[in-house]
C-alpha cells in the first residue's frame, strides 16, 4: 500500500496551486495510491537483466519514398482564381499598410 495521505495531496496541491476541496482530497488520495502501487508493482518486475527500452516494439521507417509525380502549371493553378496578377494569387490586404 501506498504512503499517500490527505495530507500529502493537500501539500502538492498547495505547491501546484491548485484549490481542492475534500472530496477531491479524498479522491486523488485513492487515485495517487493506485498510480504508486502501480508503479511499484512494476519496478519490482524489472531486474538489472532487463534492459532499458523507449518503445517495447522495434519501430522502422514508415515514411514512403519521394516520388516525383506531373503537378499543375502556374497557368492551370491560377485558372480558378476569383484575382490573379504578375503569376500570383492575388488577395485583400490584411495588415495596414502606412
Amino acid at each position: 500500500m501506498s504512503d499517500v495521505t490527505p495530507d500529502l495531496v493537500r501539500h502538492l496541491a498547495n505547491l501546484a496551486r491548485i484549490e481542492l476541496d475534500e472530496s477531491e482530497v479524498v479522491r486523488f488520495t485513492e487515485q495517487l495510491g493506485v498510480i504508486l502501487d502501480s508503479v511499484a508493482k512494476i519496478s519490482s518486475a524489472i531486474d538489472e537483466n532487463t534492459p532499458s527500452t523507449s518503445h517495447p516494439i522495434p519501430l522502422a521507417n514508415v515514411f514512403r519514398e519521394d516520388i516525383i509525380e506531373p503537378s499543375l502549371s502556374q497557368e492551370q493553378a491560377l485558372s480558378g482564381a476569383p484575382d490573379q496578377g504578375q503569376g500570383r494569387f492575388r488577395v485583400a490586404a490584411i495588415l495596414d499598410e502606412e
